[in-house]
Order: structure tokens, then C-alpha cells, then sequence
């Protein structure tokens, strides 16, 4: 089928030719008319003359042979013997019908001299009168014609048979009858139509040939369309304003308009000449000869400068070569120069938008401008700050000193002030006017501005050596106030500064004090976050013996944030690891870590188990969102302004507060974002948002992980609210991620129950707590960043807490951090089993003293006795009230760490209450007793009971608040005893 398709549309395409080629319409179509009927013409004529040629040949023939047949026999040997004898007939009749048969004649007729038949092929005829007309003969010639016989016309000879004598004695007639010689003919005459035929096919062939090819050299076109075709042609010739060149393969000058010989000056044989021979400009003979394509290229010719375009033409059907237009555009230089700096100039402030201001520091931006603008707009450029910008304060209207930030465009030591260095500008200088006035300076000639050189001699002078000669000096203005001083020098080698350059220049120079000022705003809120939150952060652990403690902290590269760490010591020689996170950065998420961490002390103050202490904070983040969200939705007057207590305003409307500030507006109008700015210009500018963040947001989004460890147990126990899980490495290496139920984040936990795990850890054990900022980066998903921690910290199975930091940080902070990093890696140590006594305690006022003694033994042999008898009374009074008070099982343990721990458990949960005893109460006073003697105490809920302890320091000071000696006997008074 598709063979069949193919063979149906070549059938096609040769018969669209074909009627292409016979449409009478075109000039091919109508000399293919012609010349075909002038082949059939002369076919037929000559088919015509080949018929008549080939009857008159057949008529020769028969001629020939009746001549030939008639002189043989009439000279045969005998012939005349027998025309002489008595019986002719009998004679000759056989011989000439012999004869006759073999020669193919249709009678051979022997007959008297006086015309009696001798011979005849009708024997009837033998001995009859011949016709008349063979006189000739009897006169002795021989004599052919065409003549009427019996059998019709025929082609006769007659030749006469003479005696030895010369005597005619008789005469032979040969002929041949005129129909067998068209007989002849018409036997010819297929061979004759099938040469006509040939000939005409052959005819046609060729016509059809020429025809087609005539067809392509024009085009297929009429004769009217030729005629305009060649009207065009003239056109282009002599009246197209546009230079027209068309140029062969082999580089030689087909043809060339009017326009194209004015404006090359081509002589008047430049056609069918080579292109490099007509004296033109190398340059752009060696374009037109190059044949490679072209697109408006700038070429010399004499004194004018001409746009060339180049096509090759073979694509379009003609032979291979060129196609060249050219056209005048000395007149459009300087249009199109003063338009390619324009445009150069625009990409160069688009280009400015992008670079300057990429990153929110003073000296970075000042850099970025000397960088952009050297040297597609200056050779040099110089910037000057007043130095309180470089402070992120305010600059003040009192003139204050500059101080170089950035020189681009020559060595630094050839500028008149190093990157630095102060500058003061002598006052009534150009540039000392310019700046107090707020507007820029154009020197066109530095050597002829005696002020400028009479500020600083040694230093213009220094300028002027380094080939300087004009310069711009346009204040850095923002928000109405003056930043600094760009300076935009341009060398002897360059054109001077104009007025066009001018308002360029302070175009160049708004822009960048609006980055110049928004990083100096920066630097301000930064260094207020900064201290802030270094106020919040722990700015040292405090002292313990349970574990060894390293940290980190990194803030992001965008700001400080809410991410925070702290270790706080328990009772009974335990210690709290805690890390949290407050999402986003500034001023906002600093003060909300504060928040969070002073709420965590102040929980960890309770003694509480991380799930509780969790739940409580969950809790109170939850308050403090939903009164966050109430007071964002009312007003001074306490009536809400705002839908859904959200910030938006009536309308959907943001509040000002949410909108771009007049310092962040371009010239034209905008915001930097492109927002068009509707502040106010005279406001106060807003706080940097990447600093302050959004201050209504509330506290979603913080997560935290509570860990606490003790020492006497070897064990530690966790929990986390939306945190990721710590690291455990063991102390033979192995790494793990301890399977760490996960709670919601902080404020969305909604009451729901926290879980905790507890882990046995080896002594030497690490546990490595961190926020997520470590592990996930913008750049790296949790998985991988887990991954690489784990490969990190096995890398090192012997390092230090603080080596472990240092190579966790080397191995995974990332290039540019997006958050905030905290790092707390604790070793774990384990409390001297010689350190730990337990006793268990019966149900029996009389067990005390023997418990008691035991204690005394114990802290002798500890080496304590300077706080033995203070000891003696804390045990006393806690071990009676467990008694009178509590239930079974009463333990009592002595832990000898930095401090000396007390514990009395018991099997109730009602905590001791200490109070103040009047003058009669008879007891009250032992509580009071304890908080006096002993540097703390608390009470730590089990889930057994309760545990009430107390903490005494080793070198047997009594706390800030405890009594004096002379006061001992007095609170001993106070003490019942027989209540024992």
C-alpha cells in the first residue's frame, strides 16, 4: 500500500508538471505550442517526401530492370539466329518466358521488325500487330517509357536485335506494369510512418525538454509577468536607494544596481570582475568575497560607512553565490552612538539592582558600587561613610568625619586617602558644599578647580600624577540624610564628565544609599539582637560533676534566632540537658527563647520529670499565643480592629505597619521589591523585619528536648516536643539515634500526654543534643544530614565533648547557614559507689537514732566531720517527720558530690510546708530548722512517693541567710524534742 501511495503521488507530481509545462499561460507552455507544431509539420512533410522518394525509386527500378531484362535476352547468344529462322515462335517463346519468370517482369515480348509478336506471354496475343511507338528502336536505339500495353500502363523497354550485319532483324519489348511498382512503394511505406513516428517522438521529446527547462529558467511565469519581472529588475537597478550586489561562487561580480556602483565607486567594467580587483577597503572586500553570511556590519567605503548584509542564494534557487544589500548610515553614527549609551547605561544600573546590596553590610555595599561602576562608567571610584553609619547609628546634621570604605580602579596606594583612613574636607570646598547641601559636583577639570586643589595640596597633586582629570562627587542620600560620598573619577584617556554623566551618577548613587542604609539599619538591630540574646543564653554552665559539657552556639547568616541550650543542675547530683528551638529570627524569636528558657528554669526548679515539665511548658506556650492573638486583635480602646484577631485591617487592608518604609523606595517611586511605597517619608523607619521578625506572630513553632541524667543510676531520661532526637555514642564507639517518642511541638500539643524514654548509659557514654539547623539546610534534607552526623561522630570514638564540637562543626556547617545552630555534646560520669550510703528506715521513732549514728559513721569516713553535727540535725528532723508522717518504705541516702545530698523518701506524696511557729506553738519548727542549716532543699515527687532533700556545702559554710553562731542555741531551744 504504501508503494501503491508512492507510485499514485509520483503520478501526480508528474502530471502537475505536466500540465505546468503545457499551460499555454506561461512563456514555456506557448514555445511548447510552437515548437510542437512545427515538429508535426515537418514530420509530415518529410513523411510526404519520403513517399513521393520512395514511388519515384520503385519507378526507377522497374525501369532498370525492364532495361536490363529487354538488353539481355535481345543479346543473348541465339536471340538474333532465331528471329532469323524459319519459326521464330517456337524458338524464342520458351527462352522468353524463362527469362520473363526469372527477371519478374510482367511480359518479355519478342516481335518482328514490322510489329508481328513473336513471343508473348498470352499466347493468343503471339503473332498480332504491337502498338505503335517503337520507331526509335527500329532506328537502332534502345528506348524505356511508360507507356499502355495490354496489361495496362507499364514501364516498358524496348531494344533492338540487330544482325552481324547491323541489320535490325527483330526488336524485345521488357516491361513492367506501374502498379507493381506502387506495389513496391506501399511495401516501404510502414518503414516510412514508423521513421515519421520516431522522428515525431523524438521531436516531441526534445520540445518537451527545452519546454521544461525554459520553464525553470523562467519560472513558469507569463510573458506579462516576465515583462514586469524585468520591469523590477530595471527598478532595482536604477531606482532602489539600496545598494544591490550579487556576487558567484567564485567570488566575481554577476551584477550590480545603481546604488551599490555610487556607493562602492565601481568602475563601469566591475562586472564579471573579482571582487578583491575593484579597489575597495580590504576590510570589506574581504567580507564580499568571504561569502559568509552578514548582518548589518559596519564597513568602511571612502568616506562613508555602510551597513552590510550578506545571504547566500542558493537556497532561494538560484545559482551558488551571494546576495549583498548595502545602505548609507554615516548619518545614523551619532543617533546610534548616543543610543548604545543609553543602553549601556541601563544595563548598567539594571546590573547595579543586582549587585549592589546583596548582602546586609555597610563595607560589602560600599565595594559593590566601586565594583559596578569601574570602569563602565568611571576609571576610578572612591567611597566615603560618615563614620557613625559604619556604627549603625544615625548620622547626625553636625559634620562629622569620613572614613574610606572602598577604591576601585587603581592601585590603593595611588589614591589620595587609603581604605580607612579618615577624610575631613576643608570647609568652602566644592565637595564640602555639595555634601552640605545634599547635591552632587561635577568638575570637568580637575587642574582648573583651584578650591578643589587647595583643600589638600600633597594629596590633588598625588591625583593629578596618576593622570586624573574630571570627577563627580555625589553625596549618599537616604531618607532625607546624608550617608557618604562616592566619588567618580575619569583619567586624561577618557572623555570628562558631562551633564548627561551627571544625573547619571546620581542615579548610581541613590540606589546604592538606599542598600547602604537599610545595611546600616541592620547593623544596628543586629548588634541590639545580638546582645540580647547573648543576655538570654546560659554565658556559662554551671558547675557539676555529672557530666562533661561542651556547647555551641552559631547564629544564622540572616540574623540571629530562637534556638538556645542549657544545663541545669538537679537534686540528688542529677543534671538537665535542655535544647529548644523558637522558629524564624530576630528581635522577636530572641525574646521568646528568653521567655521559654526562664520558663524551663523555673519548671526545672519544681523537679519535675521531662514529661511534665514539657506538658507544663506546652501549656504555657498555649496561653501566651491565645493572649498574644486576643491582644492583636484589639485596640487602645479594647474594641478588635482586625478579622480573626489576624493584622489585617478593614478590607483586607494591611495595617501601615506591614508596609514598605520611604527609605526601602527607589527614585521612581517603588519599594526596593518593587511595592510601591506608601509610608510616609517623615515616619520613623520601621525595624529590619529579618531582625525584629513579626512581632505578632506569637510562640508557634517552638520544640525543645529535655533530657535529665543521674549519675547514682547510670540512666538518663528524655523527651521532646517536635525537637529532633539526640545522639548516643557509646564508649566503644558505635553510634545511634535513641527511639525518642515524639510529642507536638510547643502551644500545639493540646493537652495530649507527653511519653519519655529511659536509657541505661555506660560510663564514658556521649549523648550529642542539637537543633535542626545542624542537620537540615536548604541544600540537604534531615536524612542526609543525620547520616553524616552519625559518619562524623563514629570517626571520632575517643574525642573530648569539646573535640567532638569542633569536628561535628568542621564536618557539617554548612557554607552560608540559613538557621540558627546550637550543639550540646555531655559525657556521662558516674557518681563513686563508695560515695552512695542507703539505709532503710523501720517504722519507729526509736530507728532514728541508730540510723542516725550510721550517718555519722559514714560522713567520718568521708572525711565531713566539720559538718557532722549541722548534718546530725537535718537527718534528725527529716527522719522523724517521714515517720510521724509519711509511710513505708522510708529510705534514707547520703550522696558526697561537690556537695552533701540528704534524701529521706518516703510512700506519700504530701509535701512538707515550712512555716513560721508563733512563740506557743509546740512544734512548726523543724522545716525552718532545715531551710536554715542547709544551702537548699526541696521536695522531688517519685512515683512512689516523695523524696525531701537537702544540699550542704562540703567546706562547712552555713548559707547567706542561716543563723549566726550566737543564734544556734536559740533555734536549738526552739527544737522539741520529746517529741522523739
Amino acid at each position: 500500500m504504501e508503494n501503491f501511495g508512492r507510485k499514485r503521488s509520483s503520478r501526480r507530481e508528474g502530471g502537475r508538471r505536466l500540465r505546468s509545462v503545457l499551460s499555454v499561460h506561461s512563456v514555456a507552455g506557448q514555445v511548447l505550442v510552437l515548437q510542437l507544431a512545427l515538429v508535426v509539420l515537418l514530420v509530415v512533410a518529410a513523411g510526404v517526401a519520403l513517399a513521393l522518394q520512395a514511388q519515384q525509386a520503385s519507378l526507377e527500378e522497374a525501369k532498370q530492370r525492364s532495361s536490363v531484362a529487354a538488353t539481355a535476352f535481345a543479346h543473348a547468344p541465339g536471340t538474333a539466329a532465331a528471329m532469323q529462322s524459319a519459326d521464330p515462335t517456337a524458338r524464342l517463346q520458351p527462352r522468353a518466358e524463362d527469362a520473363r519468370k526469372e527477371a519478374g517482369l510482367d511480359y518479355l515480348v519478342a516481335f518482328s521488325p514490322s510489329g508481328i509478336r513473336w513471343t508473348h506471354p498470352n499466347p493468343h496475343l503471339i503473332g498480332k500487330q504491337v502498338p505503335g511507338g517503337y520507331g526509335p528502336a527500329l532506328a537502332g536505339r534502345t528506348v524505356t517509357s511508360t507507356s499502355h500495353s495490354a496489361f495496362g500502363r507499364a514501364v516498358d523497354t524496348t531494344v533492338p536485335v540487330k544482325a552481324a550485319d547491323g541489320r535490325v532483324v527483330g526488336l524485345v519489348a521488357a516491361g513492367i506494369k506501374v502498379q507493381r511498382t506502387n506495389e513496391w512503394a506501399l511495401q516501404r511505406l510502414p518503414l516510412l510512418i514508423g521513421s515519421a513516428a520516431g522522428a515525431l517522438v523524438l521531436g516531441i521529446a526534445g520540445v518537451a525538454l527545452v519546454s521544461r527547462r525554459l520553464r525553470r529558467q523562467t519560472h513558469g511565469l507569463d510573458p506579462a509577468e516576465m515583462t514586469r519581472m524585468y520591469d523590477h529588475h530595471d527598478a532595482v537597478l536604477h531606482a532602489v536607494r539600496e545598494g544591490v550586489l550579487i556576487i558567484g561562487s567564485d567570488g566575481r561580480l554577476l551584477l550590480a544596481n545603481d546604488e551599490a556602483r555610487r556607493l562602492l565607486d565601481l568602475p563601469a567594467d566591475a562586472e564579471h570582475r573579482r571582487i578583491t580587483e575593484l579597489g575597495l577597503e580590504p576590510g570589506t572586500a574581504d567580507l564580499l568575497a568571504s561569502g559568509r553570511a552578514a548582518t548589518d556590519e559596519v564597513h568602511p567605503a571612502g568616506d562613508r560607512l555602510l551597513a552590510v548584509n550578506i545571504r547566500p542564494t542558493a537556497p532561494y534557487g538560484g545559482p551558488a553565490g551571494t546576495a549583498v544589500t548595502l545602505r548609507d548610515t554615516t548619518e545614523l553614527q551619532a543617533l546610534t552612538g548616543k543610543a548604545e549609551v543609553a543602553q549601556r547605561r541601563l544595563k548598567l544600573l539594571y546590573d547595579a539592582g543586582m549587585r549592589i546590596g546583596s548582602t546586609l553590610d555597610v563595607v560589602r555595599t560600599a565595594e559593590e558600587l566601586a565594583a559596578v561602576a569601574v570602569p563602565r562608567f568611571a576609571d576610578v571610584v572612591s567611597v566615603e561613610l560618615l563614620e557613625p553609619v559604619l556604627r549603625g547609628d544615625e548620622p547626625t546634621g553636625e559634620h562629622a568625619p569620613m572614613r574610606r570604605l572602598a577604591v576601585r580602579g587603581v592601585p590603593e596606594d595611588s589614591a589620595a586617602y587609603r581604605v580607612g583612613e579618615r577624610i575631613r574636607f576643608v570647609p568652602g570646598s566644592p565637595i564640602t558644599a555639595g555634601i552640605a547641601d545634599a547635591r552632587p559636583v561635577l568638575v570637568p577639570d580637575l587642574r582648573a578647580e583651584r578650591a578643589w586643589r587647595d583643600q589638600d595640596p600633597v594629596d590633588t597633586r598625588r591625583i593629578l600624577d596618576n593622570g586624573i582629570r574630571s570627577l563627580i562627587a555625589v553625596p549618599l542620600r537616604a531618607r532625607g540624610v546624608v550617608l557618604g560620598l562616592a566619588n567618580f573619577w575619569r583619567a586624561e584617556s577618557s572623555e570628562t564628565f558631562g551633564a548627561e554623566d551627571l544625573s547619571f551618577a546620581e542615579e548610581l548613587a541613590a540606589r546604592a544609599a538606599i542598600s547602604i542604609d537599610n545595611a546600616r539599619r541592620y547593623t544596628r538591630e543586629h548588634a541590639t539582637t545580638i546582645t540580647l540574646q547573648r543576655s538570654l543564653l546560659p554565658r556559662a554552665l554551671p558547675r557539676q560533676s555529672a557530666l562533661e559539657v561542651a556547647h555551641r552556639y552559631l547564629p544564622a547568616q540572616a540574623g540571629v534566632g530562637g534556638d538556645w541550650f542549657d544545663l541545669i543542675p538537679l537534686p540528688g547530683a542529677r543534671v538537665a540537658l535542655v535544647v529548644g528551638d523558637v522558629v524564624g529570627h530576630g528581635l522577636h524569636a530572641a525574646a521568646t527563647m528568653g521567655r521559654l528558657r526562664t520558663a524551663v528554669l523555673n519548671f526545672s526548679a519544681l523537679d519535675l520529670p521531662p514529661d511534665e515539665l514539657l506538658g507544663h511548658l506546652d501549656e504555657l506556650v498555649s496561653h501566651i499565643d491565645t493572649d498574644e492573638a486576643r491582644t492583636d486583635g484589639m485596640g487602645p480602646d479594647g474594641e478588635s480592629h482586625g478579622v480573626g484577631g489576624g493584622a489585617a485591617g478593614r478590607d483586607g487592608e494591611l495595617p501601615p505597619a506591614d508596609r514598605p518604609y520611604a527609605a526601602d523606595a527607589g527614585p521612581d517611586g517603588t519599594s526596593a521589591t518593587g511595592t510601591a511605597g506608601t509610608r510616609d517619608p517623615d515616619a520613623p523607619a520601621l525595624e529590619d523585619e529579618s531582625l525584629v521578625g513579626d512581632g505578632t506572630a506569637g510562640i508557634t513553632g517552638a520544640t525543645c528536648l529535655y533530657a535529665i541524667y543521674d549519675p547514682v543510676a547510670g540512666r538518663v531520661t528524655l523527651a521532646r516536643a517536635g525537637h529532633p532526637g539526640p545522639a548516643l555514642v557509646l564508649p566503644d564507639g558505635p553510634v545511634s539515634f535513641p527511639d525518642v517518642p515524639v510529642a507536638p511541638p510547643l502551644g500545639l500539643g493540646g493537652g495530649m500526654p507527653v511519653e519519655t524514654v529511659d536509657l541505661a548509659l555506660p560510663e564514658g557514654s556521649r549523648l550529642v543534643l542539637y537543633t535542626d539547623g545542624l542537620i537540615e539546610d536548604r541544600e540537604r534534607d534531615i536524612d542526609t544530614g543525620l547520616e553524616l552526623l552519625r559518619t562524623t561522630l563514629a570517626g571520632a570514638p575517643d574525642a573530648s565533648p569539646e573535640q567532638t564540637c569542633t569536628a561535628v562543626l568542621d564536618a557539617m556547617l554548612p557554607a552560608h547557614p540559613s538557621d540558627d545552630i546550637a550543639l550540646l555534646v555531655a559525657r556521662t560520669k558516674l557518681l563513686p559507689a563508695d560515695r552512695i550510703a542507703e539505709w532503710d528506715v523501720p517504722s519507729d521513732p526509736a530507728a532514728v537514732g541508730p540510723v542516725r549514728a550510721a550517718c555519722m559513721r559514714t560522713l567520718e569516713s568521708w572525711g565531713l566531720d566539720e559538718i557532722g553535727f549541722t548534718t546530725e540535725l537535718i537527718l534528725s528532723e527529716l527522719i522523724t517527720n517521714a515517720i510521724r508522717y509519711g509511710a513505708q518504705p522510708i529510705r534514707v541516702r547520703l550522696l558526697y558530690d561537690r556537695a552533701l545530698i540528704c534524701e529521706v523518701s518516703d510512700g506519700t506524696s504530701a509535701s512538707p510546708h515550712l512555716r513560721r511557729a508563733t512563740a506557743t506553738d509546740e512544734g512548726g519548727r523543724g522545716l525552718f530548722l532545715v531551710a536554715q542549716f542547709a544551702q537548699r532543699w526541696g521536695t522531688r515527687y517519685t512515683p512512689s512517693g516523695k523524696v525531701i532533700w537537702t544540699e550542704q556545702t562540703l567546706d562547712g559554710m552555713r548559707p547567706s541567710n542561716g543563723p549566726e553562731d550566737g543564734g544556734i542555741d536559740t533555734l536549738l531551744d526552739q527544737w522539741d524534742e520529746s517529741a522523739l
